[in-house]
């Protein structure tokens, strides 16, 4: 059988219908510079090595594979799997690549590398990468986000990094791009914005999913050595969607195994205050490309809401619309009810405090978990720990 979805994105960035250089003239030529550089230093194998041995010794890959007992045993039926990803140098799936961005921009030649942040996961990652190959970087963030997540904006500034408060619009992540990005456009030729997740012009969303993708070529060589078998349900958390696209790449050619990927209902997807883009969302173009977003009829982002501030953003990677379209993945959505629910009880029966956006997809995994058979296995990538949200959940709950 031919998988068509392993070719993509086209030499025009696009996933079928999704994606693409929806750009100014001027930018579209520094993005196929960037295609460029990243097309041949990828191939080289310095960057390889390089790449390789920093993951091996410096975040610590492989992640482990670890299976949850007593969460599995609380919940009954299924048998719950998480990939490690919050063990990872800087606590999430991010540093994946952001030293891959970090590598190239030193290989260009640039003089600043700058990038918007929502949970401040990405922006930790990418302050790290880059004082790692001695490159001044400057992370974009709203205001709401810096104090939700002030211990991450703590870091950034640790590690050397310029962090510039957001204050316009919703003073979220959708409003940290649009700020980095003006940032950008003042001098696109020896700036490289590092963007966080699938999303954006191409090549961004192939060049961040060929980086995350060692989560998935890990996942499913640790689940076959370990259980001899392939797990039968693999699920992640979306927002842009980087670290559900790094464990589902793998996977694809794998029919028996669905890939279910989990969006922040927020407060309720029949209330305004939500992140659900591939529920609820219409076709259109944001930051370059285009993809599901939620939008008003004159095709303007609307405001969205998540617990999580690293999924409170109105568009998708186009990878993923694609792969929704042919119905190769699934996609669901928690609430952050459900979402705190998870972070909570993850804590209590694993000693193991998950990033609130990770949460989502282990509150799936719990919510389907009780009707399925003992036989079944269902992969989680927890993508991130939840040190950044302690304060905020401790403050939230009252604990």
């Amino acid at each position: 059988m031919t998988y068509p979805f392993l070719e993509m994105p086209d030499k025009d960035g696009y996933f079928g219908e999704y994606g693409g250089q929806i750009v100014p003239p001027e930018l579209k030529a520094i993005m196929d510079q960037i295609s460029d550089a990243y097309e041949t230093v990828r191939q080289t194998k310095d960057f390889q090595n390089e790449l390789a041995e920093l993951y091996k010794y410096y975040v610590g890959r492989p992640s482990p594979l670890y299976f949850a007992r007593r969460l599995t045993a609380r919940q009954g039926g299924a048998r719950i799997f998480l990939k490690r990803e919050d063990l990872n140098h800087t606590g999430a799936h991010k540093i994946n690549h952001c030293l891959g961005q970090a590598l190239l921009a030193k290989y260009m030649g640039k003089t600043k590398v700058l990038a918007e942040t929502g949970a401040g996961q990405h922006g930790v990652a990418l302050a790290t990468a880059c004082a790692l190959v001695g490159l001044p970087c400057e992370i974009h963030m709203g205001e709401i986000d810096i104090k939700k997540e002030h211990p991450n904006v703590t870091k950034m500034k640790i590690l050397g990094c310029n962090v510039i408060p957001v204050s316009r619009g919703t003073k979220t992540l959708k409003d940290a791009v649009d700020s980095a990005f003006d940032e950008y456009m003042k001098d696109p030729v020896n700036f490289l914005y590092a963007i966080g997740s699938v999303v954006g012009p191409h090549p961004f969303p192939k060049m961040v999913r060929d980086f995350q993708s060692v989560v998935g070529k890990e996942a499913r060589a640790q689940f076959l050595a370990q259980e001899g078998r392939l797990p039968d349900i693999v699920t992640a958390c979306v927002g842009g969607g980087s670290n559900a696209i790094g464990m589902f790449t793998e996977f694809l050619q794998d029919e028996k195994v669905k890939l279910i990927g989990v969006e922040p209902a927020g407060k309720g997807l029949d209330t305004p205050d939500h992140a659900a883009t591939m529920t609820l969302g219409t076709k259109g173009t944001i930051h370059g490309f285009k993809c599901y977003t939620l939008q008003d009829a004159n095709g303007v982002p609307l405001p969205v809401h998540s617990i999580a501030s690293g999924l409170d953003y109105p568009g998708v990677g186009p990878q993923h619309c694609y792969l929704k379209d042919i119905g190769r993945v699934q996609y669901e959505s928690i609430t952050d009810d459900e979402c705190l629910d998870a972070f909570i009880t993850l804590s209590r029966t694993e000693g193991i405090i998950p990033a609130l956006e990770s949460s989502h997809a282990v509150a799936y995994a719990m919510k389907i978990a009780k009707g399925l058979p003992k036989e079944t296995a269902i992969l989680v990538n927890l993508s991130g720990r939840g040190d950044k949200d302690a304060d905020f959940v401790s403050e939230k709950l009252g604990l």
